[in-house]
């Protein structure tokens, strides 16, 4: 066997002149790598007798230990010098500004349900929501949208397949008779019909939410929000859905020369049904709502639905017509944000880019989050 106090002594001394941080490392291997002098003597203990390994292995696992223990001194030296010259030569400079933070920010979506629910709060609404998975019942029939009415074929509906709509709505397929299909949403009116049943009347409300239809362009997404209003009560009249819309957009865009115009249509829901527009001037090449769309250089924008409630569906909802009425109206909330904040393109709120959100994001302790509600804008 090699004299082991000679391999000992030779490996100390050579681990107290390394010069460096490398060099220590490559006597580590020397030693005690996988074949490491020392290590191949570890190996050969298993081939001694019992006698011999008894007198030769506390002997080889002292250098070992020895060696090992020298290494490691010497290592935290190296260590220790490193940072001695680090703190001579490296200085903080106390004045240089600190790393800015990465900040989230509110989505302009986000953004505009907080101002929505600001002022329809001031005009005694109150927020209701409802399942983005309905029933065909809630979604279509409720709303008088019979199984053959051509006003289904106005949505591109997203229909879960039959088997999954076992179980579903009991009491909704007992009105009709039949089980009822399982769907994404078209609209937040399901949520107006829930809410009569369950509260009855008179009832002021805004239903906004997620909802979905087969579609995706430039202005329109398979995924897109909305927000509804409803009130019932006695004595309505178009009147008053005129007034509520006029009070809430001037609110919402800041302007006091907003301009609607009511144009005759048809919904389903509703009867009378109008399409509201609301009137624009060209500013620096861009549309910016305010003014009336007949002066020169103006025009009109349709910006959302609305009309007095069909009275087929608040018999539906289990109230008497010839008691209460009501009016309704519904617009996306996506298309407010894009007309008030400048955004052209519908897809970039879904495709999760930091630029984008970075830009027309909003802070929610630099900026205001809600707007400046009904007192400033009527």
């Amino acid at each position: 066997m090699t004299d082991l106090a000679t391999l000992q002594s030779d490996a100390l001394a050579r681990i107290d002149g390394a010069t460096d941080a490398d060099a220590l490392e490559a006597l580590r291997i020397e030693y005690l790598g996988k074949q490491g002098s020392i290590s191949a003597l570890m190996k050969t203990l298993g081939k001694m007798t019992p006698e011999e390994r008894q007198e030769q292995a506390p002997k080889i696992q002292g250098a070992r230990t020895a060696v090992a223990d020298a290494i490691t001194a010497r290592k935290e030296g190296f260590e220790a010098e490193e940072l001695e010259r680090k703190l001579a030569e490296e200085r903080l400079d106390l004045t240089l500004p600190t790393p800015q933070a990465p900040k989230g920010s509110v989505h302009p979506v986000s953004q505009v349900m907080d101002e929505l629910a600001e002022i329809f709060a001031d005009l005694g609404f109150s927020v209701a929501t409802g399942p983005e998975i309905e029933d065909d019942w809630h979604n279509f029939t409720a709303l008088n949208m019979a199984e053959t009415h051509p006003a289904r074929a106005m949505h591109d509906t997203f229909y879960f397949p039959d088997e999954d709509s076992e179980g579903q709505s009991a009491s909704s397929s007992e009105a009709v008779g039949q089980k009822e299909r399982m769907l994404l949403r078209t609209h937040t009116s399901p949520v107006q019909i829930r809410s009569m049943v369950e509260q009855g009347a008179p009832i002021r409300i805004i239903a906004p939410g997620r909802v979905y239809r087969s579609d995706s362009d430039a202005t329109h997404t398979p995924m897109f929000h909305q927000v509804e209003g409803l009130v019932i009560d006695k004595d309505i009249n178009l009147g008053h859905l005129k007034w509520t819309l006029e009070t809430f957009l001037k609110a919402f865009f800041e302007r006091d020369d907003i301009v609607l115009r009511l144009r005759p249509s048809y919904f389903p829901f509703t009867e009378p049904s109008v399409e509201v527009d609301v009137g624009w001037q060209d500013v620096n090449g861009r549309r910016v709502l305010g003014g009336d769309g007949d002066a020169p250089g103006h025009g009109w924008m349709e910006l959302l639905g609305s009309g007095m409630v069909n009275r087929r569906v608040i018999e539906f909802a289990g109230l008497d017509p010839d008691e209460w009425q009501g009016f309704a109206f519904g617009v996306g909330v996506d298309r407010l944000a894009m007309l008030k904040y400048g955004m052209d393109d519908l897809r970039a709120f879904f495709d999760g880019d930091l630029r984008w959100l970075g830009h027309y994001g909003f802070s929610p302790f630099d900026q205001p989050t809600i707007s400046a509600g009904v007192g400033a804008g009527a």
